[in-house]
């Protein structure tokens, strides 16, 4: 299907309804169509991987045809300079977290971009910094402890955030890792208490929240039997 095609599928599709929800929930209701994401896997997986249909879905700037795009794109051709004209127009936590989740986590300067973005001043471009290392935590079962540990310093220095989009972005991070294995779970503990001490009130949440979750019996008994 051309992207010509796509596009006028997407907008057939649009539900105004859904949209009046995402505004709901903190989601930029800008060029949106109100398409819920299984509709848009059934799309991309009758699509198959495109290379060039994801840069002319991304170019027609409607919010779903951007998150199809991330479904579609060829992780393998995705250079650093798409990644950060990409990353630089998001305007919604959700459209942050697919592209992250479905595309940017299986490139090859993954963890090149969640450190460097998660010392940007923009706000979506940080929150996919933190979500790079809460995904990665999840997806890349062989990656060492390092690469995880340097995440770690990322969370302790940027705490501060009192951006509500950004510090929540943290907070799965620093608990994702912390569910890892016994080693991150005691490394992630170690630096939840760091940032407690700081005292600063989106550090003391990101810590608590993080704390209750990776120093639960569940948790606990999971990394205790890796």
């Amino acid at each position: 299907m051309t992207s010509n095609k796509m596009v006028q599928k997407l907008l057939k599709m649009k539900n105004p309804a859904n949209i009046r929800g995402m505004e709901r929930f903190g989601i930029n209701p800008k060029n949106a169509l109100g398409i819920n994401i299984p509709e848009l896997r059934k799309l991309a997986k009758n699509s198959g991987k495109n290379h060039g249909l994801a840069q002319k879905l991304w170019n027609s700037e409607l919010h779903e045809a951007r998150i199809l795009a991330s479904m579609v794109e060829v992780p393998d051709l995705v250079s650093e300079q798409q990644m950060e004209e990409w990353v630089k127009t998001f305007d919604s936590w959700d459209l942050c977290d697919q592209v992250c989740l479905n595309l940017f986590d299986k490139t090859v300067f993954s963890y090149k971009k969640a450190m460097e973005w998660s010392s940007r001043k923009e706000e979506f471009v940080k929150r996919a910094g933190f979500v790079l290392m809460a995904v990665l935590s999840v997806h890349d079962k062989k990656a060492p402890d390092s690469r995880f540990i340097d995440f770690l310093g990322a969370i302790r220095h940027e705490s501060y955030d009192s951006r509500n989009f950004v510090k929540k972005a943290i907070n799965w991070a620093l608990r994702q890792i912390g569910k890892r294995n016994l080693k991150l779970n005691r490394e992630s503990i170690k630096t939840a208490q760091e940032i407690l001490a700081n005292g600063n009130k989106s550090a003391l949440w990101i810590a608590s929240n993080a704390l209750r979750e990776i120093k639960s019996k569940e948790v606990q008994d999971r990394v205790r039997s890796c």
